[in-house]
């Protein structure tokens, strides 16, 4: 067989083992934590683009929730402010609090949305506060045993879906800035997975996809676990094989199932078309948990 005719035929392959996928998901939505590494290189942006271009076409409806913590550090750095985090929620005064507000609500989700389109999608970006989307509390931490005033961190107190429905019904792909506001119209700066997890929930999405920096729940020998239920990922947390950074994670990824999300993906954000991987293929690219 030629070069040509083995990459039509891998093409061929490809398709075929995506279209069942395709068929069982169609109508669907799917809500993508977005962030991390796969918002570092061109390559990766361009990639993430086109996954969720692809899905729409096919008659998925995806909703994109992003972070943006690296462009705050940024900006804040040029700034001249410093960065004060309490177990790994940021500290955000009021002066902070614009620059979230900037950086998420403006050039984060505007890129975002402006690469979508390019690729032949139809995006709008929201934060929210439009719409009142998202209602915030105000969000407590402690630490030593006493409690810490966070500033203007929040945690999701309730989801307004109208305005999503309205976009996914008219063709378009929501992003949306995990930025909320409370009964005062107060803005809070909330971490994108729970806002993600809180979406899907309310929406009672098919599935929540979280992107992170790793391949996904790794076991002792640094091998990918999938299809974890409620009950294995309590035990490997009481063994401590889950623990640090991916428990936040995984947290959110049991609530959402437990909340009638269908399934739940941690999947890895370094991989090009990762999406589509975990979405359209046999094996998968991450963790799938499930209730």
């Amino acid at each position: 067989m030629s070069i040509d005719q083995k990459r039509a035929a891998d093409i061929a392959r490809v398709l075929t083992e995506a279209l069942p996928y395709i068929r069982r998901f169609s109508g669907k939505t799917i809500v993508i934590k977005y962030g991390g590494s796969a918002m570092e290189t061109a390559d990766l942006k361009s990639s993430f683009a086109r996954d969720v271009v692809l899905m729409k076409l096919v008659g998925l409806n995806p909703v994109v929730v992003h972070g943006g913590g690296p462009q705050i550090d940024e900006l804040l750095g040029r700034l001249g402010k410093g960065r004060d985090f309490v177990d790994g929620l940021r500290v955000t005064d009021a002066e902070t609090m614009k620059v979230v507000e900037m950086v998420l609500g403006g050039q984060v989700n505007k890129e975002i949305v402006s690469l979508i389109n390019q690729h032949g999608g139809r995006a709008i970006g929201i934060t929210g506060k439009d719409d009142g989307l998202i209602r915030a509390r105000k969000m407590t931490a402690g630490q030593n045993g006493k409690p810490v005033d966070l500033g203007f961190v929040g945690e999701v107190a309730a989801v307004r879906p109208e305005a999503i429905r309205h976009l996914e019904n008219g063709g378009f792909i929501p992003v949306i800035a995990p930025i909320g506001v409370d009964d005062q119209g107060q803005s809070y700066n909330i971490n994108a997975d729970g806002v993600a997890g809180k979406i899907a929930t309310v929406l009672k999405a098919e599935k929540l996809i979280l992107l992170t920096n790793t391949p996904g729940v790794l076991d002792a020998a640094g091998k990918v676990l999938t299809g974890l239920t409620h009950s294995q990922v309590d035990a490997l947390m009481a063994k401590g094989v889950i623990a640090g950074g991916m428990l936040p994670k995984i947290e959110c990824a049991l609530d959402a199932v437990k909340g009638g999300v269908k399934s739940a993906h941690i999947i890895d954000g370094r991989v090009q078309h990762a999406v589509l991987l975990e979405l359209f293929t046999d094996e998968g690219v991450g963790t799938l948990i499930r209730g």
